[in-house]
């Protein structure tokens, strides 16, 4: 914090977050690179605005407007069309911007719900009101609301459910810089811990125009030549600005970004000067020295000064004579300019606009020119910014000045951000991209953003993207992620946009997904299983470590016996000795499974065939990590030092079918083996026994037109020759800690859910050695999860269920691939369970070396919803269109129909007429408040709407905005109207 020696009672204040829209710019970037290639704005009046015939000089002086300022995503905010429609698009583009500069802050907009967060908006002008609430005949409630200044901040508090001060400021051209400084000075005093301050303009009709003309204030070419000897007037420009404000101490210890600092700021009164709107020279000099002594800074400690200079020959030779006050005896002058030059003068946004240039200044260290400005300003200690500079080492101060056509004066003192070291991350590790959108249709465009925010992110960065993204763009309604390495990331996020255009998405289950996690059995291990995972994945890294700490070298004084080492692909000892195997599957399934729980999933229900059976148990907690480990080590063992010469069958049909083949014998003869290893289906079982009798009994089944395969194995497992193996393993399960299931598990040692609270025991650990696994009876226990996860190292027990009939459905996921494996399949399932609704603790997955915020796109806002008034008709031709020019339509998910019927048509003409929603979109899941806009005021009036039509009256909670869905009102009207349901149809 070197530098920064603000008095203030809290300090300097950090800028953490902007998003803007000014003319030819249509966010923060676009800004920047139109202030350096020097461009200029002002263009002929759009005659979407008004038509200059017949009016006085001066109403068709060209102006700096925004493009497109008439969209707005409703939908997006839950707002109706009908409301949209009323709204003063000030307003609309504060709320647009406000979230975009949250989300820039490096915080998710709705996570501030609730807290004290304030909001002060800048603005001198509603000539939306002046158009839309002059005839009294055509007022509604959303007219009323839509219209006033003080709507403008409370809005935003509103939408967000922001607690702190809300308010909106007019002191003309100084607005939206006085905003700034209340801001502030809620920050210094502990009021609030985190401000919005912001400015806004729209030129919506000619009258400003016209008044700059006949004071002689308008420049007739619309452009501000700041301080220049050819300055002849006023250029007007459109714009919004907001900014996120932190006290410095808080920004810094929070890892934010900070643009600029905020050491200090005054506002003040000209007083009494030579007119009401004439300004006053000392008051000016005056109000910046009091800044400056608040920063305690010297007027030669600043570098760069962000004038007012509007270009107005007096006015700025009286600004320029109070900056001489206080700048002329230095010996190395200050850089004057003025962004007036490039876009306008944006009146009540004026001040923002010169903030956000001269914070973009410095924090990239480099001051734009000023178009316009004289080449020589004739006041000693000035210099103009003629060209672009590069800002000098060390701290650099800067000062912006906004002055009110009134009399309103305000400075602020700003410096360059404290030098912070970002560290870069793990640039191969695979990682998780996610964002979001209120709206279905929304999330295909913010996908696309994030690609090109992950093409633009060098690969030792990219799991920092991926932080900041699980930070900012959370809370939404419709989530999209995607999991792959660095280098995937683009590619595979341009994949998910183009499914979504294809396939709309479900919007996120908000009790999250229901999982069943699957541990398979042996076989699925190869040499070399999820080293790719082991590789790209710390999280499963890790807890692979912890489960090869616990297991040790599985042959005592072999070093390369350890799992880790076992698992990376060079050459080891044969990975399908049951000795080596099983512990090796334990630890895959454990380290997958862990690395789940460490996110935060805590499944339905586990299951696991066979050995997997051990981790499912572990990872249900019924079993500590070193038990597990003794007991899946003694097991392996004991099984691999019995003779071998067994044998396993794989049968293509189900238990019944091959005991009528076989008889109850299955076929054995006396002196041999042969047991039933496997209930895996109705279609699927596995017999193991003596090698000679399964050769015969494989011949047999032939015969009866029954497929089998021999597996390649070493000893007949789940039959009587396992046996022997009992004892070893009966020793160390005596041992073993009594834990109970902390989560049910579908066991397949006894065909049945064991529930919470239950403990495995010795005799469970020992009979799973030599009875069946009931696979089939274990599956059908799972109930209805939504998704399966199968952990281990290729996937097998997702096609057994399936071939059950069991947990129909459900999404199958597996962590591991087999060989093809890229490392990033946990990466994918983790982008899957958060899509669909798990709320994940990503702590869990970015280590603290990645958890650095970078820059993300901001929001992507639906631009085809059009609202506005027609030049000719003005208040009475308020429209909600899209881009093709039909009303919009709801935010619904699946589009439910809704039952056609005479009540049912009326509810839906209710709704259109209230909302302004073409009754032909409006599903029947569609809910009131979310989906179509309603509030209590709506509600009412959809009451009135429906009185004609009911008896006994509308029962107020059928209303409910958050509560009701279209069908749920459908059903109530039908009630109170005594109707009666034929076939489900109302009538």
């Amino acid at each position: 914090m070197t530098g920064h020696t603000g008095t203030g009672a809290g300090g300097p204040i950090a800028v953490v977050g902007i998003d803007c829209r000014f003319p030819g710019a249509r966010d923060r970037e676009e800004f920047w690179q139109l202030l350096l290639d020097g461009r200029v704005t002002a263009a002929p009046v759009d005659p979407g605005r008004w038509s200059a015939d017949g009016l006085p000089d001066g109403a068709g002086t060209p102006i700096g407007f925004l493009d497109d300022a008439d969209a707005f995503d409703h939908r997006f905010f839950g707002l109706s069309p009908n409301e949209a429609a009323a709204m003063d698009p000030q307003q609309r583009l504060l709320l647009q911007c406000a979230w975009r500069a949250l989300e820039d802050s490096g915080v998710a907009p709705r996570s501030l719900a609730g807290s004290d967060t304030s909001v002060h908006v800048g603005m001198m002008s509603s000539e939306w009101g002046t158009l839309h609430l002059s005839d009294p005949a055509a007022m509604t409630a959303h007219r009323g609301s839509g219209n006033g200044y003080c709507m403008a901040a409370n809005r935003i508090s509103y939408h967000l459910d922001l607690r702190g001060p809300s308010m909106a400021v007019d002191t003309a051209c100084s607005s939206s810089l006085v905003a700034v400084h209340l801001a502030c000075t809620a920050l210094r005093s502990g009021e609030v811990d985190t401000a919005l301050a912001a400015g806004v303009n729209l030129v919506l009709t000619p009258a400003l125009s016209v008044f700059y003309a006949q004071a002689g204030l308008a420049a007739p070419d619309g452009r501000c030549k700041p301080y220049s000897p050819d300055a002849d007037g006023i250029g007007r420009g459109e714009g919004v600005g907001v900014l996120v404000l932190r006290r410095l101490a808080d920004a810094l210890a929070e890892g934010s970004r900070v643009y600029a600092v905020i050491d200090g700021g005054a506002v003040a009164s000209d007083g009494r000067s030579n007119g009401l709107t004439a300004p006053n020279r000392f008051a000016q000099a005056a109000v910046v020295r009091r800044a400056l002594d608040r920063s305690g800074v010297a007027p030669g400690d600043v570098t760069v000064v962000e004038g007012h200079g509007t270009g107005t020959r007096l006015g700025d030779l009286i600004e320029l004579s109070a900056l001489g006050d206080l700048h002329g005896d230095r010996t190395a002058p200050a850089l004057l300019g003025s962004v007036k030059g490039n876009v306008g003068h944006l009146e009540g946004a004026a001040g923002i606009a010169g903030l956000v240039k001269i914070c973009l200044a410095l924090q990239r260290r480099v001051v734009p020119a000023s178009v316009g400005i004289g080449h020589d300003l004739a006041v000693a200690g000035l210099a103009p910014l003629t060209a672009a500079t590069r800002l000098p080492a060390g701290t650099v101060r800067a000062g912006v000045s906004s002055f009110g056509l009134g009399g309103t004066n305000a400075h602020l003192v700003l410096s360059t951000p404290p030098r912070v070291r970002c560290p870069g991350g793990a640039g191969g590790d695979a990682t998780v991209l996610v964002t979001g959108s209120a709206t279905a249709d929304g999330l295909a465009r913010n996908v696309r953003a994030l690609a090109a925010a992950a093409t633009a992110t060098p690969p030792g960065h990219a799991a920092q993207l991926g932080w900041s993204s699980t930070v900012v763009k959370s809370g939404l309604r419709f989530r999209a992620a995607v999991g792959a390495v660095p280098a995937r990331l683009a590619d595979e996020l341009d994949r998910l946009a183009r499914r979504l255009d294809d396939t709309p998405p479900a919007p996120a289950a908000p009790a999250g997904p229901r999982v069943a996690l699957l541990c398979t059995g042996q076989g699925s291990q190869y040499a070399g299983m999820t080293a790719a995972l082991a590789r790209c994945c710390r999280p499963y890294r890790d807890h692979l470590a912890d489960a090869a700490d616990a297991l040790g070298p599985l042959r005592d004084g072999d070093p390369d016996t350890r799992v880790d080492r076992l698992l990376t692909g060079l050459p080891a000892p044969d990975i399908d000795d049951t000795g080596l195997a099983q512990p090796a599957l334990f630890a895959v399934q454990y380290a997958m499974g862990a690395t789940l729980a460490a996110l935060g999933l805590r499944p339905r229900i586990v299951l696991g065939h066979s050995v997997g059976e051990i981790a499912a148990a572990t990872l249900a907690g019924a079993l500590t990590l070193d038990d597990a480990a003794r007991l899946v080590r003694a097991r392996g063992a004991a099984m691999s030092a019995l003779p071998t010469g067994g044998g396993m069958l794989a049968v293509r049909a189900g238990a019944d079918r091959v005991r009528a083949a076989l008889g109850d014998t299955l076929g054995a003869r006396d002196g041999e083996v042969v047991d039933l290893a496997a209930d895996n289906g109705p279609q699927a079982c596995v017999l193991s026994g003596t090698a000679t009798a399964l050769d015969r009994i494989r011949e047999q089944l032939r015969a009866d037109a029954v497929d089998s395969t021999v597996l390649t194995v070493s000893h007949a497992f789940h039959s009587a020759l396992m046996a022997p193996a009992i004892g070893a393993v009966r020793a160390v399960a005596d041992t073993l800690a009594v834990r109970p299931l902390q989560i049910p598990l579908a066991s397949t040692v006894t065909g049945t859910v064991l529930p919470a609270g239950a403990v495995p025991g010795t005799g469970h650990w020992v009979g799973q050695l030599t009875g069946p696994v009931r696979f089939a009876e274990a599956a059908a226990g799972l109930g209805s999860p939504t998704h399966t996860v199968e952990l281990g190292p290729r996937p097998v027990l997702t096609a057994l269920l399936r071939g059950t009939g069991a947990a129909t459905g459900a999404t199958a996921l597996a962590c591991g691939p087999g060989p093809a494996a890229t490392g990033a399949e946990l990466a994918e399932v983790v982008a899957r369970l958060h899509t669909d609704g798990l709320d994940v603790d990503w702590t869990g997955w970015f280590e603290p070396v990645d958890r650095v915020l970078r820059s993300l796109p901001g929001h992507v806002f639906d631009p085809t919803a059009r609202f506005w008034f027609t030049r000719d008709t003005g208040a009475t031709a308020v429209t909600a269109t899209t881009s093709a020019g039909t009303a919009t339509a709801p935010a619904t998910s699946t589009a439910a129909p809704v039952p056609r019927g005479d009540l049912a048509a009326a509810v839906l003409a209710a709704i259109g007429s209230v909302s302004g929603h073409d009754p032909a979109t409006v599903g029947g899941d569609a809910v009131l408040g979310r989906d179509l806009g309603y509030d209590s005021v709506m509600a009412m009036r959809l009451a009135d709407e429906l009185e004609p039509h009911v008896a006994a009256g509308l029962d107020p909670a059928a209303l409910a905005p958050d509560l009701t869905t279209v069908a749920d009102l459908i059903d109530h009207v039908r009630s109170a109207a005594g109707a009666r349901t034929r076939g489900g149809v109302p009538t």
